[in-house]
């Protein structure tokens, strides 16, 4: 396996160590917080803007913004269910999110396969893979955990290398398919219901008040 491919694999597992030894401590817990609601959207930025900015596209832009107003519309549905609707419409909105992250990751896992680029290129992306998956193993623990506990978020926390490992293995024909501008616009989307979710869930999951 190369070296690459295992540090982003393990990436996500660090972000989880990060979590509990920073936020089990009362004093940096609200810092925890506040360093979630910067990383989420800097995460959103990284994935969508390269890609729009290069085409000088708006659907992606625009698919940001239409998943973060697909939840609230998702709660006036459930209006009925008036007890429930905000968890129902939040859980519903970190399963698209997670659906989202494990695509990108199962893409990143095919790019690690694909054809051979220059070393210090496939250093640089290496690298970069792996500091931004240690921001995700903390954010999908910060938004799993307070809500369903350790068991379910430490499963979708490990869907992430595991993914990315079958990503590897079906190799550069995923990453080619992955290419496309339906899968882009659909990791658009999700990452504006991550948005919502964070900031409207999470304000909420993570009251230290309480």
């Amino acid at each position: 396996m190369p070296w690459g491919l295992a540090a982003a694999a393990a990436a996500p597992v660090a972000g989880v160590l990060l979590y509990a030894c920073l936020h089990e401590r009362p004093r940096l817990a609200r810092i925890v917080d506040g360093f979630v609601y910067v990383a989420v959207p800097v995460l959103v930025v990284w994935q969508i803007a390269p890609q729009a900015w290069a085409q000088r596209a708006v659907l992606p832009v625009a698919a940001v913004a239409l998943g973060l107003v697909a939840v609230p519309l998702v709660e006036r549905v459930l209006q009925k269910h008036a007890a429930h609707r905000y968890a129902y419409a939040d859980d519903a909105a970190i399963v698209a999110s997670l659906s989202g992250i494990a695509l990108h990751a199962l893409l990143e896992g095919a790019a690690f396969a694909g054809d051979p680029i220059a070393a210090p290129d496939r250093t640089a992306f290496a690298v970069a893979v792996a500091l931004h998956r240690v921001l995700l193993g903390l954010v999908i623990w910060w938004l799993v955990r307070p809500r369903h506990g350790p068991i379910l978020a430490s499963l979708a926390v490990a869907a992430v290398p595991v993914v990315t490992v079958a990503g590897y293995l079906v190799g550069g024909e995923l990453g080619m398919a992955g290419e496309g501008p339906g899968v882009a616009l659909y990791q658009a989307f999700v990452a504006g219901t991550l948005l919502h979710v964070v900031f409207h869930q999470g304000r909420r999951d993570h009251d230290h008040a309480r």
